[in-house]
């Protein structure tokens, strides 16, 4: 953690208590019962509706490879969080909204999650895509106001998943782009000429 790190945090952190709500329902939505049945119905609404299916479809391998990726990274580069015991005890003044963590918070998982989300539909379908986007950055911000996650945490956590979904949807579209080329050359695929 650094300086500029260390501002961040306190300036998000210390943001005013009304605002705990919000941000401890979006910190804590894929724990609860209802933040999960949201994302269910958001998730069958966008498979219904056609236009959205593939980009929907696309995004759950775009969210498994995120949250792999960041736990990946905190096995190998583990990193504190603002929220370990060493933490609280140095910095009594950061405010806990959710139960501390004290696990490495290398990446934010939360973050790359929703943001692999919002890039598999920037890619394929922009208006759900500039809205989730809005979600994963808000969905950051409330790990830092809630006190788990430093903001180099949760950029690196955007970044996971930015990557995880472009590295889903371009594997997608070269697989898919391979499969018609070799379609296309197979002559017995071809139909007979009369």
């Amino acid at each position: 953690m650094n300086g500029l790190d260390l501002a961040v945090f306190r300036a998000i952190n210390g943001l005013p208590d009304g605002l705990a709500p919000f941000f401890v329902f979006l910190s804590n939505a894929t724990k609860l019962t209802v933040g999960i049945a949201l994302l269910v119905a958001i998730f069958i609404a966008l498979v219904v509706f056609k236009p959205t299916r593939k980009a929907a479809i696309l995004a759950m391998p775009s969210w498994l490879l995120a949250n792999a990726t960041t736990d990946v990274l905190k096995d190998l580069w583990p990193v504190i969080r603002p929220s370990s015991p060493q933490m609280i005890l140095a910095h009594p003044e950061f405010h806990q909204w959710v139960k501390p963590l004290d696990s490495p918070g290398t990446a934010s998982a939360h973050a790359a999650n929703m943001m692999a989300v919002a890039v598999a539909f920037l890619w394929l379908y922009r208006p759900v895509g500039w809205c989730w986007l809005v979600v994963a950055i808000l969905t950051g911000v409330s790990r830092v106001y809630v006190g788990v996650h430093w903001p180099s945490q949760v950029v690196l956590g955007w970044l996971c998943g930015a990557v995880a979904g472009t590295v889903v949807v371009k594997s997608w579209e070269a697989a898919v782009s391979l499969r018609q080329r070799e379609t296309s050359e197979d002559p017995s695929s071809r139909p007979e000429e009369s």
